[in-house]
């Protein structure tokens, strides 16, 4: 859930808005390849994910199912699939409400004009 908040936050919501328009515009007009790479991510939540969970199992130590090198590659490669699992149900239910409302607002000016 850490990685998903995280990701989600820095890609989707308005408080880096300004920072992944200028990622995006420099993503899309940078000569280097690497760095066009470098800016999209912050553009990506699933590629941010990953880079996300690298910082992650730097602080925590965290490893999945197996206590040496090989619980951190199956950490780092099942959190960021979680972690998308758990955005693309959020992206979801944001869409459903978005939806919800856009109806009921429909209602409200259908009636209030009768």
């Amino acid at each position: 859930m850490i990685v998903a908040s995280i990701a989600w936050t820095v890609t989707q919501e308005e408080i880096f808005r300004e920072l992944r328009e200028m990622c995006h515009d420099r993503s899309k007009n940078c000569e280097s390849t690497l760095r066009q790479k470098f800016y999209y991510v912050f553009t990506c939540e699933y590629c941010f994910s990953h880079w996300v969970t690298i910082l992650i199992l730097i602080l925590t130590g965290f490893q999945l199912l197996i206590d040496d090198w090989r619980g951190y590659i199956l950490a780092f490669f099942a959190i960021p699939w979680v972690a998308n699992q758990l955005m693309s149900i959020y992206r979801r239910l944001r869409v459903g409400i978005k939806h919800e409302d856009a109806l009921a607002t429909e209602v409200k000016e259908r009636l209030e004009g009768e």
